[in-house]
């Protein structure tokens, strides 16, 4: 049997930045970073705050832009 792998390209579009704000519940938000250019935002564009990298997908054209929150187990994802 013959295994072959396959490289994916999965670098990061976003990182989390140093900083924050606390949403009504009291849960630490980061500010996102964008860290390569994208439908939506341009590589260092700063964008909304998001409480994991989960909440945001790094694969679609999505963003968290302004002042948007996103934390729990909410995730941003597709096209929006």
């Amino acid at each position: 049997m013959r295994i072959i792998l396959i490289l994916i390209d999965m670098e990061k579009k976003f990182e989390l930045t140093d900083k924050f704000v606390f949403n009504t519940f009291g849960i630490k938000l980061f500010q996102i970073k964008c860290t390569k250019s994208f439908k939506y935002a341009k590589e260092g564009d700063l964008g909304g705050y998001v409480e994991k990298d989960e909440n945001l997908d790094q694969e679609s054209n999505a963003q968290v832009s302004g002042n948007a929150q996103v934390s729990g187990n909410a995730r941003v994802s597709g096209d929006a």
